[in-house]
This record gives structure tokens, sequence and C-alpha cells, in this order.
């Protein structure tokens, strides 16, 4: 088998950043496309859609629960419960996991190449998993990563809004000890004009939401479908953007300009 440096070197190679959606909701959408579906669209390009559904204390909400774990599981990603006193650690937890479950998966297809269609991380013996692991935790913190947060802000939501703005600056605080890069956008949906709203785009820091989240309006309905399809369409504009920026390079190193 090739040693672990030389796998991470052709994981790297494969999987230059990272692409999350993290849904923060609290009800089932009643508006617009099927989030289920969008979910999966999603996953079919690259990103991963992790969900948290945030809770009343003491309510159950069996087909909120159920649309959680099914956008999910579409999406790729991971999703958990919680009431909002235990939002903050919850974000990071999900972030992180979310980040090493799509690396297992890269790397685990990358060992069936190597090593034959029917091989995987576990049937590995001890000490080789062991090596994998490593690489998988490295990657996880070299990779670049990329969060497009989007926030429910249906009528429900609005208590609940500081307590997610004071998890998503923990999450920020959290990620900065590693060494790739992060960049970060939040959409919340509905919008003020729409159903889905830009309220920060691709930054690497996100400090300003202190003085973005008290001034969100709250509305009755729950686009989460096509807040999901445009998470979609922000990833391909961010992509487009570079393409234009590379291109402009590739024009004046020709030209000498």
């Amino acid at each position: 088998m090739e040693n672990e440096n030389h796998l991470s070197r052709r994981v790297n190679m494969e999987k230059g950043h990272l692409k999350q959606i993290l849904l923060i909701t609290d009800g089932c959408s009643n508006h617009g496309e099927d989030p289920i579906a969008m979910a999966a669209l999603a996953n079919e390009q690259g990103i991963t859609v992790n969900v948290i559904g945030v809770l009343e204390e003491n309510v159950i909400d069996q087909e909120s629960l159920q649309e959680v774990e099914g956008i999910a599981m579409s999406g790729g990603g991971v999703h958990q419960i919680v009431y909002a006193h235990q939002l903050s650690q919850t974000v990071q937890h999900v972030t992180r996991k979310a980040m090493t479950q799509t690396l297992q998966g890269v790397v685990n297809k990358e060992l069936q190449q190597i090593l034959g269609k029917s091989t995987s991380m576990e049937e590995l013996p001890p000490e080789k998993r062991g090596e994998v692991m490593e690489v998988v935790d490295e990657l996880g913190e070299m990779a670049s990563l990329e969060i497009l947060i989007l926030v429910d802000t249906s009528a429900s939501m609005k208590p609940k809004l500081p307590t997610v703005k004071e998890a998503l600056l923990d999450l920020s605080i959290s990620l900065n000890s590693r060494i790739g890069d992060n960049r970060y956008a939040v959409l919340v949906f509905p919008g003020k004009k729409d159903e889905v709203e830009k309220v920060l785009d691709w930054t690497p820091k996100l400090e300003s939401l202190s003085s973005i989240f008290p001034k969100l309006s709250t509305g009755g309905i729950t686009p989460t479908g096509p807040a999901i399809r445009e998470a979609i369409q922000h990833f391909k504009k961010k992509r487009s953007l570079k393409s234009l920026l590379r291109n402009e390079e590739d024009y004046y190193d020709e030209s000498g300009m």
C-alpha cells in the first residue's frame, strides 16, 4: 500500500476544499420546492448539506424531525436536534463531524482505486486504519472550508436568533485554529423582499453578524427548498467570479501587461 503521505497528497490534489451548507431551522418547510430534493441536488454538485433542528422546550414536532433527517440524508451530511441553549456546541460539532465524514468518503474512494473496489477504511488492519485516519485528520486541518449558513427567520425563530448569532460567532472562533482557509456566507429565509436574502457574502470572519442579526425581520413562511436552491447558486457565483479573475490574470500574463 502507498504510504500515508502519498495518500494525503493524492487526496489533497483531488479535494482542494470542502463545501458545506449549514441549515439552522425550527420548523417544517411550507413554501416552494421540496427541500429534500434540493439537498440531493446540492450533494450531486459536491456540496454537503448539514441540518440543525432547533426545538422548543418540551415540544416534539414529528414532521419537522423527519424533514431535518431527510434533508441531511439526501444532502450527504449530518443532522442534530437541539434545544436553543445547546446550539453553540452543536454547530461546532456538526461542522467538524461533517468535515470528517466527507473526507472519510474521499479517502475511501482513493483507497478503492489503490487497493481494489471492495476495500474500505474499515477493512484495513488496525495499524493501517490508524494511519489513514491520521490522513483524514490532517486533511481536515489543511483543506479550505467554505460554509454557507442558511438561517430560518420564520416567525417562530425570532426569539432564537440571538442564540444563533452567538453560536455562529463561536463556530468562527473555534475554526480559527485550522491551518486551512475558512470562508463563510450567510443567507436568511424568508427575506424582507424575497424568499431568500443574502445578509453576508463570502468572508473569512463572521464578526459583522453582531450588527446584522438585530436588524433581521422575521416572517411566517418557511421556504427551505428555495433557500437550499439559492445556496447552490451562491457557490456557483463564487466559482464564476474566481474563473473571471483567473482569466484576467491569464490575459495579463500572456500580454505582458
